[in-house]
């Protein structure tokens, strides 16, 4: 792993210097989403080791990858936010899906673009850590949707 003092503590709180709180296998926020440390981590990693490494003159890339990359936990937090709707918090899990999708192709054009710039196995394991994301998020959408769907059938049966 990284070894750089913006590298998050699991939580996405590297910039607020607040320590890794412990649920006990309980949800109490985003923070406690495997998908979202996995997400902000991904990010981290994405602006310390690859974007450093592109020509500027690639603005389109750099910037579509700092897009996505950030969207994605900004996604599943603002999502986690609207969990009570019953539509809201699946329409954020599925943006960041896409997002997550987007990254996972931008670093395969980084890839295969700048071979010789780029550190192709940490590419490899950035483009792995993201269909990762993707799959989680896909998994997440699902069990959310069956969660939602028990929830208006225990309310219609009041």
């Amino acid at each position: 792993m990284l070894e750089n003092k913006y590298l998050s503590d699991g939580c996405g709180c590297a910039a607020r210097n607040v320590s890794s709180r412990s649920s006990k296998g309980f949800i109490r926020g985003y923070q406690d989403l495997d998908v979202y440390k996995n997400a902000y981590d991904g990010m981290l990693r994405i602006y310390q080791i690859i974007l450093p490494k592109i020509p500027r003159s690639e603005y389109d890339l750099l910037d579509q990858l700092r897009r996505s990359s950030k969207a994605v936990p900004r996604l599943i937090a603002e999502g986690h936010s609207k969990r009570h709707q019953v539509r809201g918090f699946q329409k954020y899990i599925d943006d960041a899906m896409a997002e997550s999708n987007e990254t996972t192709v931008s670093l395969c054009q980084v890839r295969d673009l700048y071979p010789k710039l780029v550190d192709l196995a940490e590419c490899e394991e950035l483009i792995d850590c993201y269909d990762k994301i993707s799959r989680q998020l896909y998994n997440l959408s699902i069990a959310w949707f069956k969660f939602a769907k028990k929830k208006i059938s225990a309310t219609e049966n009041r």
